[in-house]
């Protein structure tokens, strides 16, 4: 009797270890936006978490501004889509504490155009397409002023930017305010349109062709997000050091389409 009471704790205890077990598995899920990070991602990081034991969901969303409420939501653990100027402001909107992990490979905003092969063909009245969301949409409008195109108001904010701060210099252009994912598709409607990089190389484009090329400041970067809670937890030092790794800058430099992209400075590192 003694001996069938101890097989059946033994028993229940192995039951018991295995389901722990299965709980205890390490699950990352990381959200996007449309465009080319989430296949970064996959081609490039997803290998290497995975050979590290971690089970991985990858989540993308239609619009951009779904991903920070999923994040805040606990939907997702990580991002790759924005950059420290938006992230800082949806801190602020939504009352959460995300902070950047990592730099991630980003592309730099272009001026491009189906109508015209020379920016010597702006003039009054031209149609210029610009992102919808105010930290894009300033990032868009420093490419025109840089042009002498416009002007923009010293006091012009970043994730509070609107194009009441933007006046004519040399030329009255017309805006055409859309979603970053459509300015690509719509440029045959309008004479110029400033697209986010990302766009540019997930259509098989050169960043290099542009009529313009954003120099990209630092505050406009493309970051990896995790909550600030997180910064420090093993899987998030992980995906860190994944990002940071020579296996994946050998992947990004040896795929064409980056060509033009913002490297990681920790890369000077491998």
């Amino acid at each position: 009797m003694k001996k069938k009471i101890f097989l059946l704790i033994l028993t229940v205890v192995v039951v018991l270890a295995a389901c722990g077990g299965e709980d205890d598995t390490d699950t990352i899920t990381v959200g996007f936006g449309v465009g080319t990070y989430e296949e970064q991602f996959r081609e490039g990081i997803l290998p290497i978490l995975e050979e590290q034991g971690y089970e991985v969901e990858i989540q993308v969303f239609s619009q951009n501004m779904q991903v920070n409420p999923a994040m805040a939501e606990g939907a997702i653990d990580a991002s790759v889509f924005q950059s420290t100027a938006y992230m800082e402001g949806i801190n602020d909107e939504l009352g959460i504490e995300m902070t950047r992990l990592a730099f991630a490979p980003g592309a730099p905003q272009s001026l491009h155009s189906v109508r015209h092969d020379s920016l010597d063909a702006v003039e009054d009245g031209s149609t210029v397409a610009l992102p919808n969301d105010p930290v894009n949409q300033e990032r868009a409008v420093r490419i025109l002023e840089d042009l002498g195109w416009v002007t923009i108001a010293d006091d012009a904010g970043t994730t509070d930017f609107n194009l009441s701060s933007v006046s004519a210099a040399d030329y009255e252009v017309d805006f055409q305010v859309l979603d970053p994912a459509q300015i690509l598709v719509s440029l045959e409607d309008v004479d110029f349109g400033i697209i986010n990089g990302n766009y540019i190389a997930e259509a098989g484009m050169r960043i290099a062709d542009g009529l313009a090329i954003e120099d990209t400041p630092e505050e406009h970067r493309i970051i990896v997000t995790v909550l600030e809670e997180d910064l420090d937890e093993e899987w998030a030092q992980d995906l860190k050091a994944a990002y940071e790794s020579a296996e994946f800058e050998a992947y990004i430099t040896g795929e064409s389409k980056y060509d033009g992209f913002v490297l990681p400075e920790a890369w000077e590192n491998n």
